[in-house]
């Protein structure tokens, strides 16, 4: 995997670049605008050539946003739901000014009205936000959830849905968390748990649609559905339940970003990014040769089967 960490932008959207170039970075997520409040404002003319001249340089190999955390698309009808709608579709016209290819959205909380609902409602807020953006090349990753509260998305059942139900789904993709299986009951820290999810993400929709990853170790115990990252190695987790997750050759190149605790100087995520990369393995020298096969397009995924969380090896 291509390593790097979420940057914040403050001080210019362009900062989130730099701050990550100087600590290593391969890969850089961000929000485009501040993650606490509904809207933001368009990016000065200078921010933007300057993200535009970083971005070109190539240092990096992926630069991908998240959407703010006040949205939340499986609301019911509502004041809450409009302004979601409306602040999903600025954030992906901001997404579209600077390049990114896409942006990583929790699916919502179905606050009460229960999964089948809530899943309806977010498919139904999708379809509002792509044709509000008919033309924009920003696809939305669905994330898989903790499962914490009323959230949906702690099984990858509820993605799988949401692809069968949105009437666009070449507009979606998705980015998995490593902290979030684990607290949803996946114990990730055995290879035949990743390999069965991976399996069924690759059944369902194909390997393609995987098009980042969110590593991060769990404050949170197996399976108790509470949302906390800690440090590689530093929670529930261990260090070496990342070990076959950044060897895995089917996402070789793909970003894996760390979204782990850390101070103003970066120093956290230059320790978790070491750490990470000492667990990675050279790729065999005919792996190293190969071109990357091209990848098919997607069609709409039939209804998806549930995965039951195995909460033991």
């Amino acid at each position: 995997m291509k390593l790097g960490a979420h940057m914040s932008t403050s001080g210019g959207v362009h900062r989130a670049l730099e701050r990550g170039l100087g600590i290593g970075c391969e890969i850089v997520q961000l929000f485009v605008k501040n993650n606490m409040q509904w809207f933001g404002r368009p990016y000065p003319p200078q921010d933007l050539a300057r993200f535009a001249q970083l971005a070109a340089a190539g240092q990096l190999s992926a630069i991908f946003g998240h959407t703010g955390y006040l949205i939340n698309i499986a609301a019911p009808a509502s004041p809450n739901r409009d302004r979601s709608l409306q602040s999903l579709t600025q954030e992906i016209q901001l997404a579209e000014s600077l390049g990114l290819p896409f942006l990583v959205l929790h699916p919502g909380a179905h606050l009460g009205h229960g999964e089948t609902t809530g899943l309806r409602q977010a498919a139904a807020a999708l379809d509002e936000v792509f044709q509000a953006t008919p033309h924009s090349p920003v696809r939305i990753a669905l994330e898989n959830t903790a499962g914490q509260g009323t959230c949906l998305g702690h099984r990858l059942e509820h993605l799988f849905e949401l692809y069968a139900l949105v009437k666009h789904p070449q507009r979606l993709a998705v980015c998995l968390d490593t902290a979030h299986f684990f607290a949803a009951g996946y114990d990730l820290r055995y290879p035949k748990v990743w390999d069965a999810l991976i399996a069924e993400c690759e059944r369902r929709l194909g390997l393609d649609q995987l098009l980042a990853f969110h590593l991060n170790d769990s404050k949170s115990p197996l399976g108790s559905r509470v949302d906390r990252h800690a440090g590689i190695g530093q929670g529930a987790m261990g260090r070496d339940a990342f070990r076959h997750i950044v060897n895995d050759p089917r996402f070789r190149d793909r970003p894996g970003c760390l979204e782990t605790p850390k101070s103003e100087d970066l120093h956290e995520d230059v320790e978790n990014l070491a750490i990470l990369r000492s667990l990675m393995e050279p790729p065999p020298p005919t792996a190293r040769r190969r071109r990357k096969p091209a990848q098919p397009a997607l069609g709409k995924s039939p209804k998806p089967a549930h995965i039951k969380p195995q909460l033991t090896s």
